[in-house]
C-alpha cells in the first residue's frame, strides 16, 4: 500500500500538493501524460505522505490496503514459509516497507518505484533493499528474473495502458511465477469519496471509463487516475497472459477504527473498497 492510489486527496484526503489553482476534471490522458503527472506529484508529495501514514505502514509490513490486511495473514504470494529465496519484485514500492518484509522473510526482493522521492525515503528507512527507479510499463528486467510480483496500490490505476504492465510483468516472471495487486475497488468510482454517510449515495456512473484528472491553469495534469471496471480488469490480466486465481475484497475488520480519506468503518463493512487480484503465469 506504499503507491500514487493509496495516498491522493480524491482517493484518501491528503493534501494533493496541487495548488489552490488545480482543476479537477474528467478527460482523457495519455499513457505519457499519466506517467509524466504521476512521477511529479509523488516527488512532490512523497514527504507528507510517509509522514503522515508511515506509522499506520509501518517499516516493514506488508498491507494490502487501507483495511489494513496483512500478507502475513492473508498468504496471497503464498505460503510465509515458502518466500524464502525467492526472487520478488515489488512494483510501486514507495518507501519499500512490503519489500522489507519479504526479506524477513528471505525473500530476495528488488523495489522498484516511479518517484525518485519516495525511494529516498526507502534509503532512508534502510535495510539494503535493492531500489529501482523506473516505469512500470518498461521494466529494466531480463526474462524471467522473478519468482513473484506484487504491488499495493502501485501503479496499476495511474497507467493508460494496463495490458502493456500485465504483459512486462509477465515477461518478468519466471513460469509458474505468482503476479499480486490491489487497487481501489472500481465499485467505488460510483460514490462520492467520502468517509461518511455522504459516500454511500451514488453519484456518477460506474461504467463511465474516463479518467480522473487534475490539472494547472494550462490544462497540464498534475494527478491522473484511470478507472477500470471489474471486468475491464479481468480482461486485462488475461490479454497480460495471466491465469485469474483469486479476486479478494477485504471487509473492514473491527479493530480497525481509522478514516483514511474516503475509506472508513462505515463504508468498509457496506461496500468494498479494496479489489486485490492473485494471478499465476502458466
Amino acid at each position: 500500500m506504499n503507491q500514487e492510489d493509496y495516498a491522493h486527496e480524491e482517493v484518501l484526503g491528503a493534501d494533493g500538493g496541487a495548488g489552490d489553482d488545480a482543476e479537477a476534471t474528467r478527460r482523457d490522458a495519455s499513457e505519457a501524460e499519466s506517467s509524466r503527472a504521476s512521477r511529479s506529484w509523488w516527488d512532490r508529495n512523497a514527504d507528507e505522505y510517509q509522514s503522515d501514514h508511515g506509522a499506520f505502514l509501518g517499516d516493514d509490513r506488508f498491507v494490502w490496503g487501507p483495511e489494513g490486511l496483512d500478507e502475513a495473514d492473508a498468504g496471497l504470494l503464498g505460503p510465509t514459509a515458502s518466500l524464502a529465496g525467492r526472487d520478488v519484485l515489488e512494483i510501486g514500492a514507495g518507501a519499500a516497507q512490503c519489500s522489507r518484509w519479504l526479506a524477513a522473510q528471505g525473500a530476495r526482493p528488488v523495489a522498484l518505484d516511479l518517484s525518485h522521492r519516495q525511494l529516498q525515503h526507502a534509503l532512508r528507512i534502510g535495510d539494503d533493499i535493492p531500489l529501482v527507479e523506473a516505469d512500470a510499463g518498461r521494466l529494466p528486467f531480463r526474462d524471467g528474473s522473478f519468482d513473484l510480483a506484487c504491488s499495493s496500490y502501485g501503479a496499476v490505476p495511474f497507467v493508460a495502458d494496463p495490458v502493456n504492465v500485465m504483459r512486462e510483468v509477465h515477461r518478468v516472471l519466471r513460469p509458474g511465477g505468482r503476479w499480486v495487486f490491489s487497487v481501489t475497488h472500481p465499485v467505488r468510482w460510483a460514490f462520492p469519496d467520502e468517509p461518511g454517510p455522504e459516500g454511500l449515495s451514488v453519484s456518477a456512473s460506474y461504467f463511465d471509463r474516463t479518467p480522473y484528472v487534475e490539472q494547472d491553469e494550462r490544462g497540464e495534469a498534475l494527478y491522473v487516475e484511470h478507472h477500470r471496471t471489474i471486468g475491464d480488469r479481468v480482461r486485462d490480466v488475461v490479454a497480460g497472459g495471466f491465469r485469474l486465481v483469486d479476486l479478494v475484497e477485504p471487509q473492514w475488520p473491527e479493530w480497525n477504527s481509522q478514516e483514511w480519506g474516503g475509506w472508513s468503518p462505515l463504508r468498509g463493512n457496506l461496500i468494498p473498497g479494496t479489489a486485490i487480484f492473485v494471478c499465476e503465469r502458466d
